[in-house]
């Protein structure tokens, strides 16, 4: 097995730096309280792969190939997932910090966002069919041009989006996040 392909692995408490992870395949790994702030991700690839309370803030998600990953507790502040490579990926985000992060125009179908803080978020341009926001704060969370057919914000609060700039035929929204959807008609809700 060379050394730029790992599979079943365990990595713990490691401090990655700027071109470490560069052309490199993990399958099934589990990365745990790993901090990869300085990495660039180069031609990385993800498969099957679980992150415990890994730092990712700020780290650059350039070409990096994410299929069938779980992110639990991790922080993604300030990340633009936007280059991440859209051929076959799916992954996930559970107890994480997404404030700022950037989704512009990515193909996000089912994807599941549980109990995450997502401050300000950019899904402009963003397919969101199917997605689940499951107890997530999206204060200003920017929805525009997005398409949220079937999604589910049912649980999350503090968002606002226009029905008028965005698709949103099936999607399921609470009697409490009515005053998001109508925030643009400046009306009062009691």
């Amino acid at each position: 097995m060379s050394a730029n392909f790992f599979v079943e692995e365990k990595f713990n408490g490691i401090t990655y730096d700027d071109r470490q992870l560069e052309y490199k395949e993990f399958e099934e790994c589990i990365f745990t309280d790993c901090d990869f702030r300085t990495c660039s991700f180069q031609s990385v690839a993800f498969i099957d792969c679980t992150f415990f309370n890994c730092n990712f803030q700020d780290a650059r998600i350039n070409y990096v190939s994410l299929r069938g990953v779980w992110f639990n507790g991790c922080n993604f502040t300030s990340v633009n997932f936007a280059m991440t490579d859209q051929v076959i990926y799916e992954f996930h985000f559970k107890d994480c910090l997404l404030d700022y992060a950037k989704f512009y125009a990515l193909k996000l179908k089912k994807m599941q966002f549980i109990n995450c803080s997502m401050l300000s978020v950019d899904f402009m341009s963003s397919d969101l069919t199917e997605a689940l926001f499951d107890n997530c704060n999206l204060r200003r969370a920017v929805f525009s041009e997005t398409n949220l057919t079937k999604a589910d914000l049912s649980t999350s609060y503090d968002y606002a989006l226009d029905l008028d700039k965005n698709k949103v035929k099936k999607a399921v929204f609470s009697t409490d996040g009515l005053k998001g959807l109508l925030e643009k008609y400046q009306l009062v809700i009691k």
